[in-house]
């Protein structure tokens, strides 16, 4: 069962392809503001998954955060996920992100859980629909 509480931890290593000069969010060499997001969201994803339904997955829908320190290469990135609150299908989650060095970043992030087979459906009749 999926109840607020549920906690969750996902790291990297800073490396080039996590770069924001590489990635095209900016020109330094530091961890990238699209790669933190991503992280955010594989930690949460990661907390909720062995409790989902055979055939269910978690998109995310919303996210606000604030990217407050940059990462150099090389260095751990690591988020912590805590689901706050629980309504329906949907899921709300703060999460906060270090380095070796200290705090990161922090915000909210919400995911949906869905059916993968209607959701593709879904997906899919946008292509027929143009």
């Amino acid at each position: 069962m999926i109840t607020p509480g549920i906690t969750g931890r996902h790291e990297v290593v800073v490396t080039e392809e996590l770069t924001a000069a590489h990635v095209g969010s900016g020109l330094a060499p530091v961890f990238a503001t699209p790669m933190l997001v991503a992280l955010m969201e594989q930690a949460c994803a990661e907390s909720v998954a062995p409790l989902l339904d055979e055939g269910q997955s978690t998109v995310g829908t919303h996210i606000d955060i604030a990217h407050s320190a940059a990462t150099p290469m090389g260095m751990s990135v690591w988020c912590e996920s805590c689901l706050i609150e629980v309504d329906r299908r949907r899921l709300t989650f703060s999460v906060k992100a270090y380095d070796e060095a200290g705090p990161v970043g922090e915000g909210v992030h919400e995911r949906f859980i869905i059916d993968n087979a209607k959701f593709m459906d879904k997906v899919n009749g946008k292509k027929s629909a143009r």
